[in-house]
């Protein structure tokens, strides 16, 4: 049983939980600009709507590219957390469409974004376009 987790849009989050790698529960969730407040309340109620806690979970995916700057550190931080306490495999995946309601996941293997940290493995999160975050302001005075 695995989880996929893409926040990488701004306002929408998309999550699905496989087993045998067949999708069995797929979650599109509002959350403009509130990742980091529905996240994890999101995820434990898509495992508690399928009986599954989150020791029955093998490995964990993420969505580790967009444009969005937190929201996507938001998602990749939170499936980084989740492996490395359940010492579970993370993987770097491309939800094709996910924001469509899409079921097709494509598994990236590329170690670009794959690091080791503590004897894990933890995923870096790119982005697709310059973070607009700490630019000055212009104030006319």
């Amino acid at each position: 049983m695995f989880l996929f987790i893409d926040t990488s849009s701004a306002e929408l989050m998309v999550l699905a939980l496989y087993q045998n790698d067949k999708l069995i529960s797929y979650r599109r969730i509002r959350a403009a600009h509130q990742q980091a407040e529905k996240l994890l309340v999101s995820i434990d109620a898509l495992l508690k709507g399928k009986s599954v806690k989150l020791h029955d979970l093998k490995k964990i995916i993420v969505n580790n590219q967009g444009s969005s700057f937190t929201s996507l550190r938001i998602g990749v931080i939170t499936a980084n957390t989740l492996a490395y306490a359940l010492d579970i495999p993370l993987e770097i995946a491309s939800f094709k469409d996910s924001i469509s309601n899409s079921s097709k996941l494509s598994i990236l293997v590329s170690s670009k974004f794959l690091k080791k940290f503590a004897g894990h493995q933890i995923v870096e999160p790119f982005y697709t376009r310059q973070a607009s975050i700490g630019q000055a302001k212009k104030f006319n005075l």
